[in-house]
């Protein structure tokens, strides 16, 4: 139990405030107020292609950098493992290691393109436009690692970390002996990278023009419509913002990736929610719409209903966007870069994952078919349940992942104890009083 001294005596309310959220509300404000700019930019000027869809990713993310290093001033928090106080290493001291992590990095990147080329998929449909950028970027990603890779190394306190670690294992030899563990750590954090940026940036493009497409006299021509357009705000927004999040993966933001999740089941989880593998897509085994329709379908001529269930799916759909906005620039799957603690994380540990599966079974309504088949009906009620049983899988691998870290310990646990969501869980589910609010000393 947690304890105060008696000068320091606080209100009970006081005492078990959450736990600081290693991001700040600003970060994810700035990027949003930037995006939202560059949309209003882009549709007054018909800006739709995959180039205003780029500038859209710039429009969020610069703003974000800004905040996080001149009011946030991340750069300086210790967790980046960079010292600004003293003088710089003399650039000779730390080459001879920065060379071991040029060689670990370039090898990476070579991986990942082999994996690429390997994999047919990256080469058709909206994957194309992700390769193109890639092999744009690449002579310049190969060019600028040199002179940060340096610069980086004379700050660290300790610069053999994983990519040097990966290093010495793809030279060998007499250079050193590896740490595995970390070797590990550094594959499984760029393998996230490279399969989730790759799929981000592949559909940027199309939903920004979602957006910048949209007629006024269209979007308030019916509920429907307004909510679908909405929704499609919410999604760009998201999708935006996710892409940010994997660009941005490095220390001098405190945004690098401190561990990725090492359980194969989290993978899987996660992997099957993603295409190629998505089970829940048109015709997978997970598809609940056989023989169904869309929520506008069955509101057809009942204008109320078209506005709460619309407006309602609209709702949960910021949600799920709010809970990317929060992430700033740190979002990524499977990984842990810093316990967030704010905004919807307030409510629930995964405000994403439930208010996306409430999407489903509101919008598809799964419980209703215009085949008038039973079958179907029942198949897609189960085949959603299964949908949503797989991303509470997904929920209790990070979770797992997570707990290393005392801080999300400490969150978690006053999740328990003042979280809306799981109280109501517990009290539906019956398992009794939460834990116990830590009290001042007598």
């Amino acid at each position: 139990m947690l304890t105060f001294p008696r000068h320091k005596r606080r209100m009970p309310s006081q005492a078990d405030s959450c736990p600081r959220s290693a991001v700040s509300h600003g970060v994810g404000l700035s990027g949003l107020a930037g995006l939202g700019l560059w949309t209003l930019v882009a549709r007054h000027f018909g800006m739709n292609g995959p180039n205003a869809g780029l500038a859209a990713i710039l429009a969020c993310g610069l703003p974000m950098v800004l905040w996080s290093l001149l009011v946030d001033k991340v750069h300086r928090n210790p967790s980046t493992g960079i010292d600004w106080q003293g003088p710089p290493r003399a650039w000779r001291a730390v080459l001879d290691i920065s060379l071991v992590k040029i060689a670990g990095l370039w090898a990476t990147w070579m991986g990942i393109a082999i994996f690429y080329c390997l994999a047919r998929w990256y080469w058709t449909g909206n994957y194309r436009f992700s390769m193109n950028l890639f092999m744009d970027a690449a002579p310049w990603l190969v060019l600028f690692s040199i002179p940060y890779v340096v610069w980086l190394d004379r700050r660290l306190v300790d610069p053999k970390d994983a990519t040097y670690a990966f290093g010495l294992w793809v030279i060998g030899g007499a250079a050193g002996k590896p740490d595995m563990a970390q070797v590990a750590d550094h594959a499984r954090a760029w393998a996230v990278k490279g399969f989730f940026l790759a799929f981000m940036l592949s559909i940027v493009p199309g939903n920004f023009a979602s957006v910048v497409d949209w007629r006024f006299d269209h979007v308030f021509a019916n509920p429907v419509n307004l909510a679908a357009f909405l929704i499609a705000v919410m999604f760009m927004v998201d999708v935006c913002m996710a892409t940010v999040g994997y660009l941005l993966t490095c220390k001098p933001l405190d945004s690098h990736i401190r561990s990725a999740n090492p359980a194969l089941a989290g993978w899987l989880a996660a992997l099957i929610c993603y295409p190629p593998f998505v089970l829940m897509g048109g015709g997978g085994p997970l598809d609940y719409h056989a023989g169904g329709a869309e929520w506008d379908v069955w509101t057809q001529g009942h204008t109320l209903l078209q506005w709460l269930l619309g407006g309602w799916l609209v709702l949960l759909t910021a949600v799920y966007a709010w809970a990317t906005v929060v992430f700033g620039i740190r979002f990524s799957n499977l990984t842990h870069r810093g316990i967030l603690t704010h905004g919807p994380y307030r409510w629930t540990r995964h405000p994403a994952y439930l208010s996306k599966n409430l999407f489903w079974w509101f919008s598809a309504l799964p419980f209703l078919t215009v085949s008038g088949s039973l079958t179907d009906m029942v198949r897609n009620c189960a085949m959603l349940a299964v949908t949503n049983a797989v991303y509470y899988w997904r929920a209790r691998t990070e979770e797992a992942h997570l707990l290393s870290d005392p801080h999300y310990r400490a969150y978690s646990e006053w999740m328990d104890r003042n979280g809306p969501v799981p109280r109501l869980v517990a009290w539906a589910t019956g398992r009794g009083r939460t834990a116990p609010v830590p009290q001042p000393a007598e």
